[in-house]
């Protein structure tokens, strides 16, 4: 077993896609598609990728994607604007020994802090990972980063989640679908597959009318990884049309029974008529009872609006770990770790 960083993707063993399979269960920001079109569309030129691995004969054990950034003794987690959650790729088998062999690797490069973000706190792999660190002698904090809301279907149908929605919500959406049938009609396509890369013209017709017009960061970045993910069968893009004019829309994403909303957007024009949340109500149906999820993820933000749909909220952190110039021991381990609380109240 050893430890070995590559810097291109065609330096990975082919076994590291079992590895990518397995993580796409948790989410499909784990995914290979999404590390790859990051690398290729949003890296800045200071940065270089980093895949710290631990292999075993022909096997890939464990991945954790890195940036390397030039004259910087601190390395960063393989992250853009959009990743809602990160993580270490690892493998069921022998763990204990992974983790050892993968913090003895970290510590021997010449790096002096990582920081790894954004994170759960029940993250069995980033925990594992971080004890083993704290071990071969870095000094580990978490550090609030942002919220996420959920919904846990638990066998409900769209018609019983809804029953559960405020009355608020639910009498708006019926009223303002019964104003804007009336006053101009309406219609709603959703699209799947192909059919998302063929209309996502319309998308962003809304999307530039939109109170988010200047929120992308990487606009070659975000098509690659739709391309990916619809090519793969994930993407759901709904479009709200008015007299065929766009003037709504939502891309969801959805893999191994879970939905991610990832972007809603609709044009500044159409407010008064809640074109979002008609729209959003027609994705809720078609993922519940078609889709058959049991986990809808709001992905970032604690925005009101989340939360009359949503029923958990999670938090978010950054991971820090510095390299101290011995190892710590049990009691150091310690004190760090009630300052850490302390810090937090």
């Amino acid at each position: 077993m050893k430890f070995v960083c590559y810097s291109n993707w065609d330096q990975l063993p082919e076994s590291a896609n079992a590895l990518f399979e397995q993580s796409e269960k948790d989410s499909i920001f784990f995914s290979r598609p999404w590390f790859e079109c990051m690398t290729v569309t949003a890296l800045e030129d200071k940065h270089t990728l980093v895949l710290a691995c631990v292999v075993d004969g022909d096997n890939v054990m464990a991945i954790l994607p890195l940036m390397e950034s030039t004259g910087n003794k601190t390395w960063y987690a393989l992250r853009h604007g959009f990743t809602p959650l990160y993580s270490l790729l690892l493998a069921d088998d022998d763990q204990e020994r992974v983790l050892d062999r993968l913090s003895q690797g970290l510590d021997q490069l010449p790096v002096h802090g990582l920081l790894l973000e954004p994170v759960s706190t029940d993250d069995r792999e980033i925990n594992g990972l971080q004890k083993k660190l704290e071990i071969a002698g870095f000094s580990c904090e978490h550090i609030f980063r942002h919220y996420n809301w959920i919904y846990r279907l638990q066998g409900k149908s769209y018609v019983e989640y809804m029953a559960e929605r405020p009355a608020q919500l639910r009498n708006t959406i019926s009223r303002k679908k019964r104003k804007l049938e009336r006053e101009y009609g309406y219609e709603i396509r959703l699209y799947t597959g192909d059919e998302v890369l063929a209309h996502m013209s319309d998308y962003y017709v809304v999307y530039n009318a939109s109170w988010k017009q200047n929120e992308i960061r990487n606009v070659g970045f975000q098509d690659c990884f739709i391309e990916d993910f619809s090519k793969a069968g994930w993407s759901r893009l709904a479009i709200l049309y008015v007299k065929g004019q766009p003037v709504a829309a939502q891309l969801w994403f959805v893999r191994h029974g879970k939905a991610s909303i990832f972007r809603l957007a609709y044009d500044k024009a159409w407010k008064k008529y809640s074109t979002g949340s008609i729209l959003t109500s027609y994705l809720m149906e078609y993922v519940i009872d078609t889709d058959k999820v049991n986990e809808i993820d709001f992905l970032t933000g604690n925005d009101a609006y989340k939360q009359e749909w949503m029923s958990e909220r999670r938090e978010r952190f950054l991971l820090s770990c510095v390299k101290n110039r011995s190892p710590v021991n049990r009691y150091e381990q310690f004190v760090g770790s009630l300052k850490c609380i302390m810090k937090k109240r």
